[in-house]
């Protein structure tokens, strides 16, 4: 773009000066800021025409949508309290198994759900510890130590996406010595179908959630080592 900008104030420049019939330096030099600040509107519109395509990446945060803040919807689970320090049998620490979890009724018109789980206190970034969706509306509660598989037909066919851990299904808290970190499971009502294949990552699972998200609910657990 630099280049650009250059070749259109330079190759007008000796053009305009030349119409201009300047005789003296001083003259020249007059007219050549004269031209500078005529031709600088013309160089904004070319440098802004070469500029490189918008990034068009979604970038909804699992906790965005068109979520009814509103509706008193809640996530709860029997192995700790919500900002409570989750217990070591759900972590890499111990048996490495997902806590049960329940929830009311979701809201009217909620066709799918979906539940994710993360944890923005990483070093590297948030990293996702779960990803599932695909389950029907019917459904109020997840039994503890969910399989790993991708398809979950217990659950209404309901199917797991890929975490940061390379794996598919639920992967516990592993945290680096240190502070203690804040693990999200946040749990989302849809008005329509997500139709994602089994494997999905979380930022795919977010980008079919847009606009259809009617309800969520988080709880959250604490967990260091």
């Amino acid at each position: 773009m630099n280049d650009r900008r250059a070749f259109v104030v330079w190759v007008l420049l000796p053009f305009s000066a030349a119409r201009l019939r300047v005789g003296s330096l001083a003259t020249r030099l007059a007219a050549r800021f004269l031209v500078i600040a005529l031709c600088a509107p013309l160089a904004a519109l070319v440098v802004a025409g070469c500029g490189g395509k918008a990034d068009t990446q979604p970038t909804l945060p699992p906790a965005a949508g068109r979520a009814d803040k509103s509706a008193k919807w809640s996530l709860a689970s029997p192995a700790f309290r919500n900002n409570g320090r989750i217990p070591p049998k759900y972590t890499c620490d111990g048996a490495n198994v997902s806590p049960a979890l329940s929830w009311p009724a979701p809201p009217k018109g909620t066709v799918e759900l979906a539940l994710t789980c993360d944890d923005p206190d990483a070093p590297g970034g948030n990293f996702v510890h779960w990803v599932l969706y695909g389950m029907p509306p019917s459904r109020q509660s997840l039994p503890e130590g969910i399989p790993a598989s991708e398809t979950l037909p217990k659950l209404g066919e309901a199917r797991q996406g890929r975490t940061h851990f390379g794996k598919t299904g639920y992967g516990g808290p592993c945290p680096p010595k240190g502070p203690t970190h804040h693990y999200h499971f946040r749990l989302y009502a849809l008005d329509a179908s997500t139709n994602l294949a089994p494997g999905a990552t979380e930022a795919e699972l977010a980008r079919a959630m847009r606009g259809r998200i009617l309800s969520q609910a988080e709880l959250v657990g604490l967990y260091s080592r």
